[in-house]
């Protein structure tokens, strides 16, 4: 389904009052699944979790996600979500929300909800943009209520208001959201298939001429430098301090920024790759701007000019391997030692190595571009939304900026 076509036509607009609606009056229907827990299944149809919905992302990620059975999916639940629907938390993080693709192919957890807009009365794509707007956030802040984990119930809908401008002007913000958002979500394709894409080359390469690689260990392809407790004394002001949750997730309401100067081997810059080698043992590229490197975190560091693909091919070769031995640790949160890096990994050599750089390299810069890219329009959407909803920036104005961009 093209959104803006069951939705209606995009128009530009002036200036206009708000009116201030109920929340719940604006929707037509909202899918909630119980409070409890569904029986899952080692596989079948997704369920997503309140972690799968991110104000980075136009739809869902699927992330640690479970699965349940047909049976399940058509019996235990009241019912699902369906396209342009909004997926709202409730629980957690209350207000992150997230727009139903088409098809759906997931079903929803508890802690969120899905709210189906009422077309008769704003426009969809508008109520979308708006509910991740500063103002809008800050109202459902007001409205949390615990204090170990905040919630937003569904029964206090009615006390959460909306700014609804006239029509036309509701539809021209809902598109340049959506649009901008459209293209976030092509650059994360785009830099998911050249990840995906890399590793398939370079495990075909490893099976069809296994001779050419050796077993070498990993410390020798790369160096790791861990980081350090930058978060104390932290300033509020200058970079971040990259953490576990930065790596996962981008930064959040807890990211810390620190003016402190640390060393080089410290910082991490676009390119580099981050190894959290506790807690949820992930590895990812760096792309956000310069930042400084937290605990528990290695900046990886090729050797002997090995390429930084290659490093984290290897890496995440090892991952499975690392978490299995975290997880045996008797602490809150696992880890591994130095002396795993020390074991073996599958080294191409000169020649296979040649081979395999001449494409996977281009396809680690073209992930980088892509995931840059879309900060940069993440940081465009996210300063046009406030001045559209203040009425500081006509549509027609922001239309034309967007142009430029996307």
């Amino acid at each position: 389904m093209n959104l803006r076509t069951a939705y209606g036509s995009s128009s530009g607009g002036l200036k206009v009052t708000t009116r201030e609606v109920p929340f719940s009056d604006l929707l037509s229907f909202v899918v909630d699944n119980r409070g409890r827990t569904c029986p899952t299944t080692d596989e079948g149809i997704k369920l997503i979790a309140t972690n799968c919905i991110s104000d980075e992302a136009l739809y869902p990620r699927y992330e640690k996600v479970r699965y349940v059975s047909q049976e399940t999916y058509d019996g235990w639940f009241r019912a699902h979500p369906e396209p342009g629907d909004l997926i709202f938390v409730c629980k957690g993080s209350p207000g992150r929300v997230a727009l139903t693709p088409d098809p759906v192919d997931f079903c929803i957890a508890q802690d969120m909800v899905a709210v189906r807009p009422d077309a008769s009365k704003i426009d969809p794509l508008y109520l979308f943009a708006i509910l991740r707007s500063p103002e809008i956030r800050n109202r459902i802040e007001n409205l949390h209520v615990g204090t170990m984990i905040p919630h937003f119930k569904k029964g206090d809908f009615h006390k959460l208001m909306i700014s609804v401008p006239e029509r036309g002007v509701q539809e021209g913000i809902g598109e340049i959201y959506y649009e901008i958002s459209r293209k976030i979500a092509v650059n994360e394709r785009v830099s998911a298939t050249a990840d995906a894409l890399s590793r398939v080359l370079f495990g075909e390469a490893l099976l069809k001429s296994a001779d050419g690689f050796s077993d070498q260990p990993l410390s020798a392809v790369a160096e790791f430098i861990n980081g350090r407790a930058y978060t104390k004394g932290a300033t509020g002001t200058g970079r971040m301090v990259v953490r576990i949750a930065e790596i996962n997730s981008g930064p959040g309401g807890s990211t810390v920024y620190n003016e402190i100067d640390v060393p080089d081997r410290h910082l991490a810059r676009p390119g580099d790759l981050l190894f959290a080698w506790s807690g949820s043992l992930t590895a990812a590229r760096w792309f956000r701007p310069e930042a400084i490197i937290n605990q528990h975190i290695f900046k990886c560091i090729p050797r002997d000019g090995y390429p930084i693909w290659l490093v984290s091919q290897l890496v995440h070769r090892k991952l499975d391997e690392f978490r299995s031995i975290a997880a045996d640790k008797a602490t809150t949160m696992g880890h591994i030692q130095r002396r795993h890096l020390d074991e073996p990994v599958p080294v191409p050599g000169p020649e296979a190595l040649g081979a395999l750089d001449g494409v996977i390299s281009p396809l680690w810069e073209r992930a980088l571009v892509a995931e840059q890219e879309s900060l940069s329009l993440a940081t465009l959407r996210d300063t046009l939304l406030p001045q559209l909803m203040s009425g500081r920036l006509r549509v027609k104005d922001a239309e034309k900026i967007v142009e430029d961009h996307v």
